[in-house]
């Protein structure tokens, strides 16, 4: 048996890049688990980590949710009690999820050093599993690359086991310098490159009702056009004027206003605007209402001031659910077309 430990930073695509995977290998005839040691507490109340939830349906297993996931952590998780037995309760946990199968797809944290006070990060989970690391690796400037190296040799003196790298979920103005500059520096410094998977908006942008998730308030319009996809976020705090060349610039994005800013709200529905986010709890015209209803734009309506909002949605990625079946075909196909998952194959027979 041979375990896949796929980590990675958050909006790295961890988890689209484990759904590509996994259907791949099981169309090579690989028994799959999925493991994941550590994992987030869901938006869903009552529901656990959702890439756990995700990936039962995918590999279409019976292994109980407590079992695929452990230990969940939240940003105050050292408030609890949970450090006593934390890595035995995981490896216990593992042995009966890896029971009859080919290979375990182990999930990453959303932060490799996530759980570090309890000795059960990623990094020493992989070295204790005697994981393979596959590492999603996401690219927004040239800072990003020096994060990728560092996390590459850090893992190297940990002796972990490392795959590759694959740059994944890369914006199409970064493609060529991805595989032009970033890609040979990477490999100059000795670190494998095992593919470069473009965003594809489908099943990386997040969507209207994610932000609803996440903001809660109220919706006053476009309830019925919750699963737009949000490609880019402006903030209002200028003038109309101002604020015009910006609206028109960016497409299917999400506007953060004040209730009090009608005008600009306006503006913003004569533009490519998946959503409207009136911040402050002031409830706006009714004109706005009606315009956005008849745009069909939602228009939710949140009691946070602007810089709070922005800061709630600031790492919100879209997240696959299951019955999408657009979004899971879409990750197969990324692995397909843009991975060297026959390299992956091999190493894992």
């Amino acid at each position: 048996m041979k375990n896949l430990y796929i980590m990675g930073t958050p909006e790295s695509g961890k988890t689209a890049l484990a759904v590509g995977l996994a259907q791949k290998l099981q169309q090579e005839g690989l028994r799959l688990a999925y493991f994941k040691p550590v994992g987030s507490p869901s938006r869903i109340p009552g529901q656990m980590d959702d890439d756990a939830v995700l990936m039962k349906d995918v590999l279409r297993v019976e292994t109980p949710l407590e079992d695929m996931v452990p230990r969940t952590a939240g940003p105050s998780y050292l408030s609890g009690n949970g450090r006593k037995g934390a890595l035995a309760d995981i490896l216990a946990a593992y042995e009966r999820v890896s029971a009859g199968a080919d290979v375990v797809l182990i999930g990453g944290s959303q932060y490799p050093y996530a759980y570090a006070s309890y000795g059960v990060d990623d990094v020493t989970l992989a070295g204790k599993l005697g994981a393979q690391v596959l590492l999603a690796v996401r690219m927004d400037d040239d800072f990003s690359l020096d994060q990728a190296l560092f996390f590459n040799r850090y893992l190297s003196a940990a002796g972990v086991n490392m795959l590759g790298n694959i740059f994944n979920n890369i914006p199409r103005p970064l493609l060529a310098k991805t595989e032009g500059v970033y890609r040979p520096v990477l490999e100059e410094q000795g670190f494998r490159s095992l593919g470069i998977i473009p965003r594809r908006p489908e099943i990386a942008s997040p969507t209207v009702e994610e932000y609803y998730e996440v903001l809660g308030g109220e919706i006053l319009a476009g309830e019925n056009c919750l699963q737009r996809p949000v490609e880019d976020v402006v903030v209002g705090a200028m003038t109309t004027e101002s604020a015009l060349k910006y609206l028109r610039r960016a497409a299917d994005k999400a506007v953060i206003i004040g209730g009090d800013r009608a005008d600009l709200a306006l503006a913003a529905l004569e533009t490519s605007t998946s959503v409207l986010i009136l911040t402050g709890g002031l409830y706006p015209d009714v004109k706005l209402i009606a315009r956005a209803q008849e745009k069909e734009v939602p228009l939710i309506l949140v009691h946070y001031d602007t810089f709070t909002t922005v800061e709630k949605i600031s790492h919100l990625a879209r997240r696959l659910k299951p019955g999408d079946k657009t979004g899971i075909r879409m990750a197969l196909e990324s692995v397909e077309q843009h991975c060297a998952w026959q390299e992956i194959l091999e190493s894992l027979r």
